[in-house]
């Protein structure tokens, strides 16, 4: 690591910071924390998942309901970024999430999981948001050529390529049939961005479903380069008719 790679680090990821989220008076707080690598775990791998849907007939119902999300996204606390996203995409982000923190290891330089958050690059699954922010983020369109969604994800895609080390592996749990993550983020990693190789011809929920019965199995999917794979294919067959030993 650059010595200007670890002071931004420094500044960006292992301290609380805030970032502006929307108009005037709105913020995002960004509370990035170090996490020690587990020994069990020589390889050090990064997860970063794909956005849910924040808008729409869901959001605006968690936005007003009695529960703890409801009530910490109404509030100055916010509620945790991960748990407002599972609740809104229900099985697909609460499988990607289930599945990273389960498999995977963060390193002295970063965290091992990592929300694609529209408008604030990548942030940890456990920044605050508030009903405001999410608002915020829903205007933001999730699209290769906005520049309001992929500049924030291109600074800190380099942040991120620039603190871990080479063998670090980088796995998109998110679509890669289109280029509104693939594009961004194949110019900063590479040949290093894996994909699993199990979400080719699978549609959201069949993958949050495959995740969680990789974790309850303990076996992790087959990750694969997203350059030089192949990233669509005929349906896949359905979880159910998978035997016990198969991912």
């Amino acid at each position: 690591m650059s010595a200007a790679a670890g002071r931004e680090l420094r500044r960006r990821w292992l301290r609380a910071s805030h970032v502006r989220c929307g108009g005037a008076g709105t913020r995002l707080v960004r509370a990035y924390g170090r996490e020690m690598e587990s020994p069990a775990r020589p390889v050090p791998r990064v997860f970063l998942l794909s956005p849910a849907r924040s808008d729409g007939p869901r959001a605006d119902v968690l936005v007003h309901s009695p529960g703890a999300l409801g009530e910490g996204l109404r509030s100055e606390r916010g509620a945790a970024l991960g748990h407002v996203y599972a609740w809104l995409s229900s099985l697909y982000f609460r499988g990607k999430l289930t599945y990273a923190t389960h498999f995977g290891v963060s390193t002295l330089a970063a965290p091992s999981v990592l929300v694609i958050t529209p408008g604030h690059g990548l942030c940890r699954p456990s920044t605050p948001v508030r009903a405001s922010d999410l608002a915020a983020i829903a205007a933001i369109d999730v699209a290769a050529d906005n520049p309001h969604f992929v500049e924030p994800l291109l600074r800190d895609a380099r942040l991120l390529r620039d603190a871990v080390a080479d063998e670090t592996e980088i796995v998109l749990l998110g679509s890669v049939a289109t280029p509104k993550y693939v594009d961004p983020l194949l110019a900063v990693f590479g040949g290093r961005l894996l994909f699993p190789r199990e979400f080719v011809g699978r549609g959201d929920m069949s993958r949050g479903g495959l995740l969680l019965r990789a974790v309850r199995a303990g076996i992790e999917l087959d990750y694969v380069p997203v350059q030089t794979s192949v990233r669509s294919g005929p349906r896949a067959r359905r979880i159910a008719e998978l035997g016990s030993g198969e991912r």
